[in-house]
């Protein structure tokens, strides 16, 4: 299993982006239910947003995100950083040694 950071930059002021606010989260909460996010939300100020996900592949990953409101719209962009977790608190060392729940 991989993990990433996904950085989004909104491109329009936070105003802009509440039409697809609930629909974002619905997708979001597709990554949620497949155990492939661990967290996520937005920064402060709302620029952007963070979201912690693991993934077989980058490929997979960005799968999820074809249909995500803010990015068909062109309202925000994702970047899909890989990292390697060498260091986490027990509490969820389930989550990144790849078990489902």
């Amino acid at each position: 299993m991989k993990h990433f950071i996904i950085e989004a930059t909104y491109l329009v002021p936070f105003d802009a982006i509440l039409p697809w606010v609930a629909r974002h989260r619905e997708i979001l909460r597709q990554g949620y239910d497949r155990g492939g996010l661990l967290c996520s939300g937005p920064k402060d100020p709302p620029v952007g947003g963070y979201l912690v996900a693991r993934a077989e592949t980058r490929a997979d990953l960005e799968s999820l995100f074809e249909a995500e409101p803010f990015y068909v719209n062109g309202v925000a962009r994702f970047t899909f950083t890989e990292f390697q977790p060498v260091m986490r608190q027990d509490w969820c060392e389930h989550w990144f040694s790849g078990e489902s729940r």
